[in-house]
């Protein structure tokens, strides 16, 4: 993967992410504790956040709720 999508970054609109598959990778919003990617997250449009790698292949559901 290339480590620039792993910055942190916001989208321009409101997504929906879940792991396919079971992970140890983490999702962190700015100012807030990482969470597992093994439960669906919601996340705001403009948001701050960051996926943190981890050891094996990630494989991700998006939705994205487009106005």
């Amino acid at each position: 993967i290339d480590e620039l999508d792993l910055i942190w970054h916001m989208d321009d609109e409101d997504r929906t992410i879940v792991a396919i598959e079971e992970t140890n990778w983490l999702f962190q919003f700015d100012d807030e504790l990482p969470l597992s990617l093994n439960s669906s997250i919601f996340i705001p449009r403009h948001k701050i956040h960051r996926v943190i790698k981890g050891t094996e292949n990630l494989k991700l559901k998006i939705t994205k709720h487009i106005d």
